[in-house]
């Protein structure tokens, strides 16, 4: 459904940041990229929906294809049509807008009034706690609630892939689980393919049925979400688990040579 095909990445004309890497996306799956801070996981999902020209960013090798259509070359309103939006990480609202105002936002790319109205019940279906929330000002919502609301908002404009950034950041280990949920229900109910960039890679890895590792710009490790939890590298340096399952400290696994560069 969507693949990207070698793809390098500049920023300032300069900087290489995304050094020939390529993934794909099964349509109605969950697929997850993984990788440290600084990896190219954001970079990636920018250059997917067409906002590194505003960080002065390009896609310079390779291409972005959706549904065997390039999308590299579109501006980020015509990817937002073509049916791809992303979920930025840190929460983004509209602080001074009320929630359901950012639902409203978020529905840009609607025309139709009534399908605004249809796509704000369908999110207050799966978030009900932003229904109670709606005359509020987003910037005093909690911070799940402000999660919850940065999915809905993307939900507005119906999208059939959905690129989300670092969901988990922040937040307590049962929001983090609740709002995990709701993704895997709007995965398995509405069809919805994701693309879930995540430092935890336990919940990630949890969720998701295919993964990719990426290390400074590359894809270095693929394969099926079981296949990567099973992988020694893996459970040694994102799970911190040793081979016979005791839990390691940090200081044992920050420095290492990978075993395998590929899993298939």
């Amino acid at each position: 459904m969507l693949a990207l095909n070698n793809i390098e990445v500049i920023y300032d004309g300069i900087i290489l940041v995304l050094k020939g890497a390529s993934l794909n996306v099964r349509e109605g799956g969950i697929t997850t990229l993984l990788g440290a801070n600084g990896a190219g996981k954001s970079t990636t999902l920018k250059a997917i929906s067409g906002l590194l020209r505003s960080e002065r960013g390009e896609v310079t090798k390779g291409s972005i294809e959706f549904h065997g259509e390039r999308v590299d070359r579109l501006p980020p309103h015509e990817i937002v049509r073509r049916g791809i939006v992303q979920v930025f990480e840190g929460r983004r609202v509209f602080e001074h807008l009320t929630a359901e105002e950012n639902l409203i936002a978020g529905a840009h790319v609607v025309s139709d009034v009534r399908r605004v109205r249809e796509g704000i019940e369908r999110v207050y279906e799966y978030f009900p706690r932003l229904k109670e929330r709606r005359a509020v000002q987003a910037g005093y919502l909690s911070g799940g609630e402000q999660q919850m609301l940065v999915i809905g908002r993307a939900l507005m404009s119906r999208p059939r892939v959905m690129l989300l950034d670092e969901p988990s950041l922040g937040l307590a280990p049962m929001l983090v689980e609740e709002i995990f949920g709701i993704v895997q229900r709007l995965n398995r109910e509405e069809e919805l393919t994701v693309l879930l960039v995540e430092q935890n890679a336990t919940l990630a890895l949890t969720i998701a049925e295919h993964g990719y590792v990426m290390e400074n710009g590359r894809i270095v490790l693929e394969g099926s979400a079981d296949a990567l939890r099973e992988n020694a590298d893996i459970k040694e340096f994102y799970l911190g688990l040793t081979e016979v399952g005791a839990r390691k400290s940090y200081r044992d696994v920050k420095h290492y040579k990978r075993r395998k560069r590929w899993l298939s």
